[in-house]
């Protein structure tokens, strides 16, 4: 190998995810490292023949249905992977014996290998299969979710046949797919279509009574059929093809799908969009080179280049991978929930780690995806403000989960996960309030990258007003003191709820009536008849702002006399626990302490008080920055604690000048779903973590700072890291940062 090939050989292991073996029992995580999608849907790993256990899912973005407990929650969309190959051996006479099934729970299996290669989105399989009673087969699956055409699904099977006899190849369309159990299809009709050959499936989510149709074309090629059918089994239409195995000889078959909703054309236009998209595929090599190119336009924006830790560049790549396939490009109507569309977790609800972990990575690289995703927040601002008013306050009350409507989805009880007979309150939705002022920074974080100042008048400044209106009224007026309050709350730690004045929440309160008022002054002078008009329906007239005043010169905010930051008022007067003397361990504080245990004592579960210091860090001098870094680090439960955690303490570390420390929790952050650190990967990604993995190479590591009078960077790099290279866009202009470490000797 020369050295120019033995560098392609690397570039490319730095592109993708591999395993040498199946798991049975890390199965489910293997499916959620192996999803693909292409901002409509995404596609679990699950494998095309099936495997016992297996949690199949297809899920698309808006595609909600009604359940039990969780309100609602995406609906696992009919199956579109079944393919399954089987072989029958030739006897002496010419006879064929009987069709042996290919599983990789029977015969023998050679040669595993599975990839996804991160670069174009491709997942492939290959192996060597021997039946129990013989025949051998060399086996290559690949599928890809096609980026350019978001209705196009494309799976090709190859098979190399080290027997004579015959193959048989049977595609179907299962529209029997559930969420862990419950059904939310109904069958509507299926079909033929005989001048394509394609056969289509018809369903009906039975509670939102969003229509799907899902249509499949089989091709073959390399190889003569020897014939096809059509079995018109209920609920899952299947075409069958038999071709002739000739030792050597290689049969390839290709599986075209494509999948409409309701959502994308009226119902009944639904059959027929969805044949025509299978019947129009001009060929395998022809959609690879498109997806390809759309995928290539995708990382020429996002990806972020490491030099000298071959690990934190695939990690990163996987991460930004996760992110791009959730991100809704043509659809303002959905967000990313907090699993993305990866797995049954949190049923594809959307919480702040859209605003604040995940968003951030598109507005800095691809502001259209961000626009979407904050209109979304637009477009449910009825659903919050009747949240506001059903609690008594004005303005806009998000909900703590949401996901079609807007309207308020935190189950209130859930099922303990330690007995099943036993509920457990879910307070996150009464009172976990800070999401109000999460959305409105993002919404302003966005104006102030992108300079999009049309967005912001007709959008973005009725999110910030309306959110000011309901911090204005949520506070309290404490006489005695002669100070607003926000009591009864839980801030972004959820080790503690139930608490009084949490600083992130107060600050941000007070952060978004500032900012409410700014934005108002400039709407005014930008788009006075917007103003006006915002104005007249908020009811923004002097007395509400000298209101608004009042409140931000009065919240309180707990702080000791030497910078401290005391994350809740009587933080301090909880019990001290040195978490390092419980180690090792392999359980969380919360389940070594118990819920009210552990809220008795200082232990968080993520950064809180850092948070704030991050969003808020040109307003904080560094000595306090250091200081409450230095309290908060070892109380914090990095490991076991919330995956939204390790990138934000990595940030912050490089905000203190400890890029080694800082190294270390955001491996742990790149880290969360490859590795599965929380053992939980299977129930999809971790989509704030994968976030925040760009969020700590580029603000952290890459030290990158947007202000009023322009961008500037200020690189703390980790000390084996060669160099760091990313881009960004500002206010419309591209960037690219390259920094290069020079490593001691």
């Amino acid at each position: 190998m020369t050295d120019r090939q033995a560098n392609n050989a690397m570039n490319e292991s730095l592109w993708t995810i591999s395993e040498t073996s199946l798991d049975p029992q890390g199965q489910h995580h293997a499916e959620t490292i192996f999803t693909i999608g292409n901002g409509y849907l995404c596609t679990r790993g699950a494998l095309e023949e099936g495997y016992a256990g297996d949690r199949r899912a297809t899920f698309i973005h808006g595609v909600f249905d009604a359940a039990p407990i969780v309100v609602t929650e995406l609906a696992n969309a009919p199956d579109w992977l079944p393919l399954s190959v089987h072989a029958a051996v030739a006897g002496a006479g010419g006879a064929l014996g009987p069709y042996e099934r290919f599983s990789q729970d029977r015969g023998q299996i050679a040669g595993y290998r599975r990839t996804l290669d991160l670069r174009q989105g491709v997942l492939t399989r290959r192996l060597e299969w021997t039946a129990p009673t013989g025949g051998r087969l060399a086996l290559t699956f690949e599928r890809f979710a096609a980026l350019d055409q978001p209705h196009m699904l494309l799976l090709r099977c190859r098979v190399v046949p080290d027997l004579l006899g015959r193959l048989q190849f049977r595609a179907s369309l299962n529209g029997y797919a559930h969420n862990d159990g419950l059904l939310h299809w109904r069958y509507v009709a299926q079909g033929l279509d005989p001048a394509s050959g394609a056969a289509s499936l018809h369903t009906r989510t039975r509670h939102s009574g969003i229509d799907l149709v899902t249509a499949m074309r089989l091709v073959t090629a390399a190889s003569a059929e020897h014939s096809r059918a059509y079995w018109d089994t209920e609920n899952a239409p299947t075409l069958v093809v038999e071709v002739e195995a000739v030792p050597g000889q290689e049969v390839v078959i290709e599986k075209y799908v494509a999948v409409y909703t309701s959502r994308d054309a009226p119902a009944g236009q639904l059959c027929a969009a969805a044949l025509g998209a299978v019947s129009a595929v001009p060929g395998w090599d022809a959609a690879v080179a498109g997806n390809r190119a759309a995928w290539e336009t995708e990382w020429e924006r996002t990806d972020v280049e490491v030099e000298g830790d071959d690990e934190a560049q695939i990690a990163l790549r996987f991460n930004l991978f996760q992110m791009l396939i959730a991100a809704p490009r043509r659809d303002d109507r959905v967000n990313i929930g907090a699993k993305t569309l990866s797995g049954f977790g949190y049923r594809g609800h959307s919480f702040w780690d859209t605003e604040i972990f995940m968003l951030p990575l598109f507005t800095y690289t691809a502001p259209h995806i961000a626009r979407n995703l904050l209109n979304y927040r637009h477009r449910h601002l009825a659903g919050a403000r009747a949240k506001a008013q059903a609690n008594g306050f004005e303005g806009a009350q998000f909900p703590w989960e949401s996901a079609d409507t807007g309207e308020e989805v935190t189950p209130t009880w859930v099922p303990h996960s330690a007995d099943r007979a036993r509920l457990v309150r879910i307070w996150t939705g009464d009172i976990e309030i800070h999401i109000s002022a999460d959305i409105a920074y993002a919404a302003h974080q966005y104006w102030a990258v992108t300079g999009d100042d049309a967005w912001m008048a007709a959008k973005g400044a009725e999110l910030i007003l309306d959110t000011a209106r309901f911090w204005a009224t949520r506070a309290e007026w404490n006489a005695a003191a002669g100070r607003y309050e926000y009591r009864d709350v839980i801030g972004p730690d959820e080790y503690h709820d139930h608490v009084d004045n949490n600083l992130y929440t107060n600050r941000l309160a007070q952060w978004n009536l500032q900012t409410a008022l700014g934005v108002l002054d400039w709407l005014r002078g930008y788009a006075p008849e917007r103003a006006a008009e915002l104005s007249s329906q908020l009811d923004l007239g002097p007395e509400r702002l000298a209101h608004w005043r009042h409140v931000i010169d009065k919240i309180y905010l707990p702080a000791a006399p030497d910078g401290l930051l005391e994350q809740f008022e009587g933080y301090f007067q909880r019990t001290d626990v040195d978490l390092a003397s419980l180690e090792p361990r392999t359980k969380s504080a919360q389940e070594l302490f118990g819920i009210e245990g552990v809220a008795d004592t200082q232990i968080i579960k993520q950064p809180d008080v850092l948070m704030l210091l991050y969003l808020l860090r040109d307003q904080f001098a560094a000595a306090v920055v250091r200081r409450n870094y230095e309290y908060y680090t070892p109380r914090t439960d990095h490991t076991y604690g919330s995956s939204l955690g390790p990138a934000i303490q990595a940030i912050m570390a490089c905000a203190v000048g400890r890029p080694d420390e800082a190294y270390g929790h955001f491996i742990r952050a790149a880290r969360a779903d490859l590795r599965d650190v929380r053992g939980n990967a299977g129930d999809g990604i971790h989509g704030a973590s994968a976030g925040g993995t760009w969020q700590a190479a580029v603000f952290g590591f890459g030290g990158l700072r947007v202000t009023p009078k322009g961008w500037h960077t200020e690189p703390c790099l980790p000390q084996h890291w060669r160099r760091l290279r990313f881009r960004f866009c500002h206010r419309g202009q591209p960037v690219v940062i390259d920094l290069e470490h020079a490593l001691t000797p």
